[in-house]
């Protein structure tokens, strides 16, 4: 999701409601705050620069890509035009490197970095992580250049001052004010939001720039607004620097991002699936299915179990379970409790690597054209403790759509989640490679791929579209 929205932000472009715009410190003190913040500023301003960048968009085969300059549609292939981009970053180091957003730089085929100064220099991409929409350049280090200082996310609270500085519409070096508005909040943009909420104006443009506190220091990374009109109207987000901090380091040394992994596929506990499985209230991650040969699987995690605790912490939701399982360092040793037939047993389990990782490095990742991924949808196999919830037979088999993203293929032709997917090109299907093979032989085919689905207890058919792009 998130990698959609990137794409639709910071290039200047509007598209929907939700758009991309942009260790260890005490609270501040109430007597520490400021009259005002030129000082800060002053200070901080030569650190914040803007980022242009230029992408070469190639042919797509489409009619879109067939215009005559006027309009209508052309005799010949098009030409690879030339996209702009305009950003936002911070100096974090003496030697050069720069903070910013994956989705300023994805994908660029030149970069540069302009000081307040106007002195405007090439930049290197170390390395992105789409899935936090972080990336760090590299420039030739500048004498006596200002740097940036992290500060403690963790630490601010809502209601605290927070300032942000960077180069919305192109205005290098604008300053905005206002508070922290919430933490923690999740926008659906990707399997890791864990975002600061603060209404400082940030607008097109502002992507990458920093999120100060009231000492100047760092505590987060101005990545996404809410606005109907492409303007700011006081909700903007910012991956805090707890995340950042973490993100940023790795790349720098690695070029790469580790995160945890325990082979789960989850779902969230609905007061039905919870009156299925026999217990109270709807808290915890419930397993939809397990990876053969992950960590999960040699811990005996099974499907249909809840995951209550994990790392010594509670988990309320999904959500908790995949931040606090990525936060892992790969190889280090933890504990989870799960709820098993309503009996508590607390395990241990060894954190392992994701391999979707392995290709989040310098350059472009690899669009994924697994079927789940080109449809917009989360599958698994049948749970089987919620077949009486989704009236199924018992010897119904195929295949369960756990999620539908927004504005998806899927989404479009009508799939919800809860469907059970029955068969594919009348092939009865039973796990999600199935699935694949049928729309990769209707791809082949240049044909829509058929399903049928079963939806509380009724038949349909939908067709779906499978066009090579």
């Amino acid at each position: 999701m998130l990698s959609v929205l990137n794409k639709r932000l910071c290039a200047g472009l509007i598209a929907g409601t939700l758009m991309l715009s942009a260790g260890g410190f005490a609270p501040l003190a109430a007597q520490e705050i400021p009259n005002d913040f030129t000082a800060i500023v002053r200070e901080k301003i030569p650190a914040v620069v803007a980022i242009t960048t230029k992408q070469i968009i190639q042919d797509q085969g489409t009619l879109g890509d067939f215009l005559s300059p006027f309009g209508s549609p052309g005799l010949g292939p098009a030409q690879p035009q030339v996209r702009e981009a305009l950003g936002s970053g911070f100096v974090i180091s003496p030697d050069g490197y720069i903070v910013t957003n994956n989705h300023v730089v994805a994908d660029a085929s030149e970069i540069h970095v302009v000081f307040s100064d106007k002195e405007n220099l090439p930049a290197q991409l170390v390395g992105r992580d789409p899935a936090t929409d972080l990336a760090v350049l590299k420039i030739k280090p500048r004498s006596n250049m200002t740097t940036t200082a992290w500060g403690d996310s963790d630490a601010v609270q809502p209601g605290a001052w927070t300032i942000a500085i960077g180069s919305p519409f192109g205005l290098g070096g604008t300053v905005t004010v206002g508070v922290l508005s919430a933490r923690s909040r999740d926008i659906n943009a990707g399997p890791y939001d864990d975002f600061l909420q603060t209404d400082a104006s940030i607008n097109r443009g502002n992507s990458g720039g920093p999120l100060f506190n009231a000492r100047g220091e760092v505590i987060g990374v101005n990545t996404a607004i809410v606005s109907p009109t492409g303007g700011s109207i006081g909700i903007g987000f910012a991956v805090p620097s707890r995340t950042a901090r973490n993100v940023v380091d790795q790349l720098i040394r690695t070029g790469r991002i580790e995160r945890g992994y325990i082979g789960v596929r989850l779902q969230e506990i609905t007061p039905s699936i919870a009156e299925a499985l026999g217990i109270q209230g709807s808290k915890g991650a419930l397993v939809a299915s397990v990876e053969p040969g992950s960590p999960a699987e040699q811990a005996g995690i099974q499907a249909g179990d809840v995951i209550t605790r994990f790392n010594g912490k509670d988990i309320q939701s999904v959500h908790d379970l995949t931040l606090a399982a990525a936060s892992q360092k790969p190889g280090t040793r933890t504990t989870l409790t799960r709820n098993r037939g309503g009996s508590q047993q607390e395990i241990a389990l060894t954190i392992g690597q994701r391999d979707d990782e392995e290709q989040q490095q310098t350059g472009a990742v690899p669009r994924s054209d697994t079927a789940d991924a080109r449809l917009g949808l989360s599958l698994s196999p049948i749970p089987d403790e919620a077949r009486q919830q989704l009236g199924l037979e018992p010897d119904t088999t195929g295949v369960f759509v756990q999620e539908v993203a927004p504005n998806s293929l899927a989404a479009e032709n009508g799939f919800q989640p809860g469907d059970v997917i029955v068969s594919a090109n009348n092939r009865n299907v039973t796990q999600p490679s199935d699935i694949q093979e049928e729309w990769e032989r209707s791809r082949q085919q240049n044909k829509p791929i058929l399903f049928r689905i079963s939806r509380q207890g009724q038949s349909l058919f939908v067709a779906v579209a499978t066009a090579k792009s």
